[in-house]
């Protein structure tokens, strides 16, 4: 039989601990259901001694960066988020480790804000990722030869692979298994772990960066809280500038150049913020949570919310309302 293949996570300080034990859990599961060890995790630390995660509890590294001699060659490279990962300065040996075994390894990849250290390391550059959504801006702002899917739970990039937040390593471990093992085994596994096998929607089903907060000078704002609080009535960008005194070419350029979108846009962000709200009280079903946030129809709330969330409304409710 083949040699196992090693699936190396790479795990620093302050280590989210799902985005470790989550994968290796998936990996675990395919060496049970094919009846074989198809895979050989490990936890590779900056060096041997224990890795504290950002829950308090301690990894013991498998390996190392620092090791010395020939160690066995790496099938799957992985480096794990921390919540910190965003802000932190990346290990200047972990940046000349990984370009050199990422360059080896049949495939590589990250797990939630593990993207940061591939993108410092200078792995990202021209590839198509992902990262969790809390700091999906913040990664193509600072990497701008990054391009970021904000949307996706995981992405596939030649031999890249990439992560969401923190419970999509599993989605993306899933993934890689069904690339190996096939549909059939992944599926047992999805079964056995009771996951989905391919989870609907995206992730922006559970970003709240939309959300919407007044901006710009004060009378800006006060006009924007009372769009919040009148939702139902017609907010046409010509209404608004006669609200503001102004005309509705300058109130427009005025509005954008201050939020920074457009009066339209804004109003219907602020309008699927408000459905949000309404679909999670469960007391209102989609027809009426449409006309009680502005919206002229349920076709009309339906495209906006699919736009800004990802899913239907009826799909939304059906997940997080509260009644359910």
């Amino acid at each position: 039989m083949p040699a196992p293949r090693i699936v190396a996570i790479v795990a620093v300080d302050g280590v989210q601990l799902l985005d470790v034990a989550g994968p290796l859990d998936v990996f675990a599961e395919a060496n049970l259901q094919s009846g074989r060890t198809f895979y050989r995790p490990q936890v590779v630390g900056l060096s041997m001694a224990p890795i504290r995660s950002s829950s308090g509890v301690q990894l013991l590294p498998d390996r190392s960066i620092s090791a010395r001699g020939t160690p066995e060659p790496i099938h799957t490279l992985l480096v794990a988020g921390a919540p910190h990962a965003a802000d932190a300065a990346a290990p200047p040996a972990l940046l000349r480790w990984l370009p050199e075994q990422a360059r080896r390894a049949r495939r590589y990849g990250s797990i939630c804000s593990g993207a940061f250290l591939l993108a410092a390391a200078g792995l990202l550059d021209g590839r198509r990722v992902t990262t969790h959504w809390a700091v999906a801006k913040r990664l193509a702002e600072r990497f701008p030869a990054v391009s970021v899917e904000e949307d996706a739970l995981y992405v596939a990039d030649r031999r890249l692979r990439t992560a969401a937040g923190v419970t999509a390593g599993l989605d993306l471990a899933l993934a890689l298994v069904e690339e190996d093992l096939g549909r059939p085994l992944a599926m047992q596994v999805a079964s056995q772990l009771v996951m989905y096998f391919k989870r609907p929607g995206g992730q922006l089903q559970f970003s709240r960066s939309g959300e919407a907060a007044p901006a710009g000078r004060s009378a800006l704002q006060s006009l924007q809280r009372w769009v919040a609080a009148h939702l139902p009535e017609d907010h046409s960008v010509a209404n608004l500038a006669a609200r503001m005194r102004l005309s509705p070419r300058h109130f427009a350029r005025l509005f954008r150049g201050e939020v920074g979108m457009t009066p339209a846009a804004w109003v219907e962000s602020v309008r699927v913020q408000a459905a949000r709200e309404r679909l999670e009280q469960g007391g209102h079903a989609p027809k009426q949570v449409a006309a009680l946030c502005g919206f002229s129809n349920v076709d009309h709330l339906r495209r906006a919310f699919v736009h800004y969330v990802g899913v239907t409304p009826a799909e939304y409710r059906r997940r997080y309302a509260l009644s359910a």
